[in-house]
């Protein structure tokens, strides 16, 4: 593995241990915190591990925020969305809200957009808010997409 990759990997991994505690994390995964601390470790030593896919997967469920996930989908050029305060199955309205929504985001991107180039360049907390609107509007159209489907059942995109 890269080591640039292998030195992402770490950071994210080290993100997700924090954001559980280091406590909870080594009773939620079963392996001491000196282990935990190895796979973020960037010492030489180490260099060759990292964390099991099975702590993984249960530290990220006692996460805000599934930090190695998002990682992952990142070196793969996936963008992926999280919304914590999203409950599956619950998207209120139809395709006419999704596509006012639509709309509304829209406005709200092209506003951020227009407000962030105004001096010629575009700042890194500027692109923060600009890719957190890209992110809403991806939301919107996957609300609206489900609720095609639901409304005239899966075409597969036909």
């Amino acid at each position: 593995m890269r080591d640039k990759t292998a030195s992402y990997l770490r950071r994210h991994s080290e993100a997700l241990v924090k954001d559980v505690g280091i406590e909870a994390a080594a009773k939620l995964s079963g392996k001491s915190k000196a282990t935990l601390g190895r796979y973020y470790s960037d010492d030489p030593d180490h260099a060759d591990r990292f964390m099991p896919i099975d702590v993984v997967a249960a530290l990220e469920a006692a996460s805000r925020f599934p930090h190695v996930t998002e990682a992952l989908a990142d070196l793969r050029g996936i963008t992926l969305g999280f919304d914590s305060e999203r409950v599956q199955d619950q998207r209120p309205g139809g395709v006419n809200a999704d596509v006012v929504a639509l709309s509304q985001r829209f406005a709200q991107l092209m506003a951020e957009y227009s407000s962030s180039i105004a001096d010629g360049r575009i700042t890194v907390n500027e692109a923060k808010r600009l890719l957190a609107e890209t992110l809403a509007i991806q939301q919107v159209l996957l609300d609206m997409k489900l609720h095609l489907e639901m409304d005239h059942g899966d075409s597969g995109g036909r």
